[in-house]
């Protein structure tokens, strides 16, 4: 089961619906081994997509190091699917690198950046199997 902070989960939330019609996407950091949401990073969809997001890679790696540094590590990865169910596809599933990881899915496909509530699912990927997860906002 996947914990989240109300205010992170908004943040979330306000991301996906700013961005669409391309996909939003980002990392939410906890204490290493914690499996605590705690500090969310929005990231800027470098293939500016609605079919498609990609972290850019400087990105990336200089917030790896900060993780390193912070002795933190991704407890949620977060994107937004604008054009499709909030399910991961065949790429997400493919490029799924963290086990330990909450993959969050936000659909704005209904309402897009207007007013209107968005879904909100959770899932957990490893090795090609995906299990979708009870969402617990605190």
């Amino acid at each position: 089961m996947l914990q989240i902070p109300r205010d992170i989960l908004d943040s979330i939330i306000a991301h996906a619906k700013a961005d669409h019609p391309d996909e939003a996407c980002g990392i939410v950091a906890g204490p290493a081994g914690s499996g605590r949401a705690e500090r969310y990073i929005p990231m800027i969809n470098a293939a500016r997509s609605p079919t498609w997001y990609e972290f850019d890679s400087g990105d990336l790696l200089k917030l790896y190091r900060e993780f390193d540094d912070r002795d933190e590590e991704p407890v949620v990865i977060y994107h937004s699917h604008t054009e499709t169910e909030a399910y991961p596809s065949r790429t997400d599933i493919a490029y799924a690198s963290e086990p330990e990881a909450h993959y969050v899915l936000i659909g704005t496909v209904e309402h897009g950046n207007d007013p209107g509530p968005v879904v909100v699912r959770s899932f957990r990927i490893l090795e090609g199997v995906v299990t979708e997860e009870e969402v617990e906002v605190i």
